[in-house]
C-alpha cells in the first residue's frame, strides 16, 4: 500500500523569540539551531522573514502569546519539516483564536495542510478558553479553501484588504456541541 494514502501526522515544534528573529533576519541555521530542528530555506523566504517578524515583535510585547504562536510543522514519524503552523494569537476576549498554516511547496498537495488544522483544531477543543476558530483565507487560494471543507466551517464573512483582495472569513464552534450518548440519529 502507498504511503501517499495514509493520512499523514505531523507534531509542531517551538519556534521561540529567538528562533523566530534569526528566521526574520534571514539567519536560517541560527533559526534552526534554536529551534533544533533543521528549517529549509522555505522558512527565509520573504512570505516567511515577514509573519516571523510580525510574531517576534508580537512575543516581545508580549510573551503570554508564546504558546499560540507559529510552529514549525514537523512530519512524523520522519522528522521532515513541512511547514509551519499555529494561531495568530491566544483566544480574544470573545474566545476566538485564528489559525494559519503554510506548507513548504515541495510537500503539498499530499495532506499535510489537513493534518496541520487538525491538530491545531484539537489544540483550541482541549482549551476551555476558546470558544470559536476563525479561519480567513483569500478568495482566490483555492488550496486553503479546499483545507478546511469538511470541517465544518462556516462562511461569517467577506472583507476586502488592499494587500490580499477579497478574503473570506470562516468560523467553527472550538468545541461542537454533541448528541448526548444512547440517542439514536
Amino acid at each position: 500500500m502507498s504511503t501517499e494514502l495514509l493520512p499523514k501526522r505531523v507534531r509542531f515544534v517551538k519556534l521561540n523569540a529567538k528562533a523566530l528573529r534569526a528566521l526574520a533576519d534571514g539567519d536560517l541555521a541560527g533559526g534552526s539551531a534554536e529551534a533544533g530542528v533543521a528549517l529549509d530555506e522555505y522558512f527565509v523566504s520573504d512570505r516567511a522573514r515577514w509573519i516571523f517578524g510580525y510574531r517576534a515583535d508580537q512575543l516581545a510585547k508580549d510573551p503570554s502569546a508564546a504558546p499560540w504562536t507559529t510552529r514549525a510543522a514537523v512530519s512524523e514519524p520522519d522528522g521532515t519539516v513541512i511547514g509551519d503552523a499555529g494561531f495568530h494569537g491566544p483566544p480574544s476576549e470573545d474566545g476566538v483564536v485564528e489559525v494559519g498554516y503554510s506548507v513548504v511547496s515541495a510537500y503539498r498537495r499530499q495532506g499535510y495542510a489537513r493534518a496541520m488544522l487538525t491538530a491545531l483544531l484539537a489544540r483550541a477543543a482541549e482549551e476551555p478558553d476558546v470558544r470559536t476558530v476563525r479561519a480567513t483565507i483569500r478568495s482566490d487560494n483555492t488550496a486553503s479553501l479546499a483545507t478546511i471543507a469538511g470541517f465544518g466551517f462556516t462562511l461569517v464573512a467577506e472583507r476586502g484588504n488592499e494587500t490580499d483582495g477579497i478574503e473570506l472569513v470562516f468560523e467553527l464552534p472550538a468545541n461542537p456541541p454533541q448528541p448526548p450518548s444512547g440517542s439514536e440519529t
